[in-house]
């Protein structure tokens, strides 16, 4: 599933290409709102919230997407080849010299602009949100510590503690923290995971490319996410992986048996 970076790059690219424009085209390939005609809006601006995105249009409407696992938003130009099949097309919104094409977009839903917080007001704070500050900090803190023996990397992902948090910071924040994914929230600083949590967020979310050691050399981006069996970088021993988390939530978790000490899987 992507990270909230990826989710904030592609609405900022969507509002940079759309937003102040009319869209002389806008369809929705879902049962739904197949009948949805979104021709003529204006496109008001693109938000983000989390792993969410809001697509503002005049008259008080909002789109709602959620890429999920293999969703996207890409921009072509008019007569451009997709780099993706056709039968994939969720929404497509086009104005005069810009496409935007969702693919494989889940979550999908037509609703008034003022009701937006129905479907993310349950969200912790947004780590990437334009207003974050030292409250939002403190309320992310509070949410993470709210249950000191829940798993830190299941908390981590919960989108209601904070928001935009995915499996590839996961790993790399129960990293730098020097903690088994598997360690109790009581045995970090709750405050530490969270700035850790918005620091690596903040350093990649303006481009595509994703590192957590500061490093864009290959092979070197992350500390011991989808890095199995390899050396870590600090001490040299081989990074591991298991199962976290409950059924249809289950995800991988990297660590570092030296570096991380603590309950494993």
């Amino acid at each position: 599933m992507p990270e909230g970076d990826t989710v904030f790059l592609a609405g900022h690219r969507l509002d940079e290409a759309l937003a102040g424009r009319t869209l002389v085209r806008g369809e929705l390939r879902h049962p739904r709102w197949a009948t949805a005609d979104l021709g003529g809006r204006d496109v008001l601006g693109v938000r983000s919230v989390g792993k969410h995105l809001f697509t503002r249009f005049s008259g008080g409407l909002s789109l709602h997407t959620h890429f999920r696992m293999d969703g996207a938003w890409h921009l072509y130009r008019p007569g451009d080849r997709w780099k993706r099949p056709g039968h994939q097309v969720r929404a497509r919104l086009e104005v005069p010299d810009r496409v935007a094409v969702g693919f494989s977009l889940h979550d999908v839903e037509l609703l008034p602009t003022d009701q937006e917080a129905r479907l993310v007001g349950h969200l912790g704070p947004d780590l990437l949100g334009e207003d974050w500050d030292a409250g939002q900090e403190a309320e992310a803190t509070r949410r993470l510590a709210a249950d000191p023996d829940r798993e830190l990397g299941v908390a981590l992902l919960d989108q209601r503690v904070l928001a935009g948090v995915g499996n590839l910071y996961k790993a790399e924040v129960c990293f730098l923290l020097g903690a088994s994914p598997w360690t109790p929230v009581s045995g970090v600083d709750p405050a530490e995971a969270v700035r850790l949590s918005r620091k690596l967020l903040l350093a990649n979310a303006w481009h595509p490319e994703q590192s957590t050691t500061g490093s864009m050399a290959r092979g070197r981006h992350h500390w011991v996410f989808e890095r199995t069996g390899k050396p870590c970088f600090r001490c040299g021993t081989r990074v591991r992986v298991g199962g976290q988390g409950a059924g249809v939530q289950e995800r991988p978790a990297y660590w570092c048996p030296h570096c991380q000490p603590g309950p494993i899987a």
